[in-house]
């Protein structure tokens, strides 16, 4: 390569990089400067069903990577302009062979041959979350902590999953109808034991026997086919 013909992939990258700064200044980073939430007009983007923000969802997907895209040709520029300065430009990467003049009147910024032009069409951007939450939960899981008992991140899925999920095989998952089509759907809720499912005391918890009540609800049914069931605690109650 002549310096005639470095001058003009010199001038080509100056071109890239202000058109470039005049996008990024122009088009609201695609979007991405405003809040998904006020683009739906709703106080928040999340719901009892994904796909009711389906749309809008995907139009932020691609807006991201757009976003990504411009600033990664951005860096390239910047790198091309770098070594130019730095008189190792035209050389590939991976072999230190001269790049031919009309692969870099097309791509300007390439810091390879055609031979060794890597695959970068799939993004190593992963979003946070997927750090955040693995395994499934997280930090905010307390099922391998003995002595944290608290409401936790399952349990906070768990309250929002019974109104439903988008997964039909949640239905066959613990139950056998809708009011339990969610994962772990029949786990105990504010008691362990079944027996503290449906015994009820006074406010002190006095259980004198004219103190003590007993709730015929699901955990006392349980209780019950389970043939746990004491005399007295499984009798029918009697009517009114």
């Amino acid at each position: 390569m002549d310096q005639r013909q470095l001058e003009i992939l010199k001038e080509k990258l100056i071109q890239e990089k202000n058109e470039l700064l005049k996008q990024m200044k122009n088009n609201n980073s695609f979007g991405l400067d405003e809040n998904m939430n006020d683009s739906i007009g709703e106080l928040s983007g999340y719901d009892n069903h994904p796909a009711d923000i389906g749309t809008e969802l995907f139009e932020r997907g691609k807006d991201i990577g757009l976003r990504e895209n411009q600033m990664h040709i951005f860096d390239l520029v910047n790198d091309a302009l770098q070594r130019i300065d730095q008189g190792n430009y035209g050389y590939c990467a991976e072999c230190n062979k001269e790049i031919s003049f009309e692969r870099l009147e097309a791509i300007p910024y390439t810091k390879y041959c055609i031979s060794h032009q890597p695959n970068d069409s799939i993004s190593i951007q992963r979003p946070i979350e997927e750090q955040f939450l693995m395994p499934p939960f997280g930090r905010t899981s307390f099922d391998r902590k003995d002595n944290e008992t608290e409401f936790d991140g399952e349990d906070s899925w768990q309250s929002v999953a019974r109104f439903g999920t988008s997964d039909p095989a949640d239905f066959f998952r613990d139950g056998t109808d809708y009011d339990h089509m969610y994962i772990e759907s029949r786990e105990p809720v504010g008691y362990v034991e079944p027996l503290e499912g449906f015994i009820i005391t006074d406010i002190d918890g006095n259980p004198s026997e004219d103190q003590i009540d007993i709730t015929r609800n699901e955990a006392y049914d349980a209780y019950v086919e389970n043939f746990e069931g004491e005399e007295g605690i499984s009798e029918t109650p009697p009517a009114d």
